[in-house]
């Protein structure tokens, strides 16, 4: 039998950018060398995203600006998806649009009905430079857009209106992960939302 190593296990957990970070803000930049660093960083998002529980982890949340996620996310058939992207792109979406319980490790606590297409397609290739095109429906595809929301500097609330995002954006200002935190209150304040009651 032949033993796999499970993604991660040679990485290390690092500190997540949280709401407020600007390199969260900014569009990430194509991975051009295919290396020894690029394979640890993979290693690390993983051991990131799993101590934090998370299904997804873009590199910009551990604050390293690059087009790179990972991700371990059931679909809605809950079925298992274990990998990761370089330079992935977004290349369509489709079926209806379904709002539904959206979080993101970097406003830990924060959920909010967000609306995503129920079918994605990703391309980009591995840490090796192989092409590859990964397909989601339901959850996946919801994480699948959710990390490629991030490397072009968006996050699940730029995606919310109205009373929705002003709740989101207020809890965020709220957060115990916040305080002291005048980034997060002043990304609060310059969209306009409602002052805390």
């Amino acid at each position: 039998m032949r033993h796999r190593t499970l993604p991660g296990s040679s990485g290390r957990p690092r500190p997540l950018s949280l709401y407020g970070d600007p390199v969260l803000a900014r569009p990430c930049a194509e991975v051009t060398a295919f290396d020894g660093e690029l394979a640890a960083l993979i290693e690390d998002m993983f051991a990131t995203m799993y101590a934090a529980n998370g299904v997804g982890l873009a590199a910009n949340q551990i604050g390293t600006g690059l087009r790179v996620f990972v991700y371990d996310c059931p679909d809605d058939e809950d079925r298992r998806h274990l990998g990761h992207l370089v330079n992935p792109r977004l290349v369509e979406v489709d079926g209806p649009v379904v709002r539904g319980p959206e979080g993101c490790l970097s406003l830990p606590g924060i959920e909010a009905g967000t609306p995503r297409h129920d079918r994605a397609v990703v391309t980009g290739v591995t840490a090796t430079g192989e092409p590859v095109t990964v397909t989601g429906t339901g959850f996946f595809a919801r994480c699948l857009q959710h990390e490629c929301d991030h490397l072009e500097g968006g996050l699940y609330v730029d995606r919310l209106t109205g009373l929705r995002r002003r709740r989101a954006l207020r809890a965020a200002a709220r957060a115990p992960w916040a305080a002291g935190r005048p980034d997060a209150q002043a990304v609060h304040d310059a969209d306009g939302a409602a002052a805390p009651a």
